[in-house]
């Protein structure tokens, strides 16, 4: 008898410690309000906030589940309407497609189609990239370069030996190169507040900027004031080209041509805060803008123009002479809003922005 009762404890306690080591659902805590689902509240007919759930965080001392909820903005169809970690956004300038859509109401004339175009005055490509819904950096970047030449023909001025026929005249090549070089670049933060498609935005940036550029002149004709078995050249209108101004009468009262102009390099540096606001007309593209107030130096280097000319130094005769005239120095420090800013471009502009 003693060893029956002796087996029926031990029955008890294996008994009691299998219900220990696989309590029931029953008995099983979950934090007020939890689901196993996600949980969608309703803000409008086609926006859901979804909750998403984080991983399970188990305390050692009352072994309690904490399930922490984060919750965003979703379409009908489940898609993301608001920026997230990793998003890239790019922006462009949206007053093109608001004057097309414009346009469909009382104008006459033919509706030009919108173009792609730059956010800002100096073409400059934005991008931004978030490390979560409510922070992002900004940068925008621009290096141009462009190399433009211009020939004609021109007749040879030097040749003394009369034509015959059928022989015509020789001619030379004149020419002009135009180069011009730009940089600029940004960077800065983003701060975004709101959790609809309403979102107002903050932060700051530093921004440089650099252009400069110039033009060089060659001439076939090669001045010669004492020319021997050839003709003598001066210069002339034929060395002219349209639109250049590169043949003019210097403070001697001679034709001069020019042989290099230099623009002068201007440098500029800034720092500003701005402020704006997006609404997002469908998940991941929203329509905005911003205002910037900051501080912003600018510098102009020397101009510098060359010519060429023939002239005469007392009795000596006439020779090959050269004039180079500078331009002045110039700088600027502007306290105030960007609006306009070389460096930043229109900050007042509406722009579209889209992420991906």
């Amino acid at each position: 008898m003693k060893k029956i009762l002796l087996l029926l404890l031990a029955l008890n306690v294996t008994f009691a410690f299998a219900q220990d080591a696989h309590p029931s659902n029953k008995d099983e805590h979950l934090i007020p309000g939890s689901t196993k689902k996600d949980d969608h509240l309703t803000t409008k007919k086609d926006d859901h906030f979804t909750t998403k759930k984080d991983d399970h965080v188990t305390s050692k001392k009352d072994e309690r589940i904490t399930i922490k909820k984060e919750q965003y903005l979703t379409s009908k169809r489940g898609d993301r309407i608001l920026p997230q970690a990793h998003d890239i956004g790019i922006g462009i300038n949206a007053n093109p497609f608001l004057d097309y859509l414009g346009n469909f109401f009382g104008k006459t004339a033919n509706n030009v189609a919108p173009t792609w175009d730059f956010a800002n005055t100096n073409l400059s490509i934005s991008i931004k990239r978030f490390k979560d819904s409510s922070f992002a950096y900004r940068g925008a970047l621009n290096i141009g370069y462009s190399n433009f030449t211009d020939r004609k023909m021109v007749s040879n001025r030097s040749d003394a030996n009369p034509l015959t026929f059928p022989t015509v005249n020789r001619e030379e090549e004149n020419s002009f190169t135009t180069t011009s070089t730009s940089f600029a670049i940004s960077f800065g933060v983003e701060k975004r507040k709101g959790k609809t498609r309403l979102q107002g935005i903050y932060g700051f940036e530093l921004g440089l900027s650099a252009n400069s550029g110039g033009t060089s002149y060659l001439y076939g004709n090669a001045l010669s004031p004492n020319a021997i078995n050839t003709k003598s050249v001066d210069v002339t209108q034929e060395d002219s080209f349209v639109g250049k101004s590169n043949v003019f009468t210097n403070n001697y009262g001679k034709l001069a041509r020019i042989t290099e102009s230099k623009d002068p390099t201007r440098i500029g540096f800034g720092l500003r805060t701005f402020f704006g606001a997006e609404y997002f007309v469908a998940p991941k593209l929203s329509i905005g803008g911003e205002f910037g107030w900051g501080l912003g130096f600018t510098i102009n280097t020397q101009s510098s123009t060359t010519s060429e000319s023939i002239g005469s130094q007392g009795l000596s005769g006439p020779s090959i002479g050269t004039q180079t005239i500078e331009g002045t120095v110039t700088n600027s420090l502007i306290l105030g809003t960007s609006n306009n800013n070389t460096i930043y471009g229109p900050s007042g502009a509406i722009r579209l922005q889209f992420y991906f």
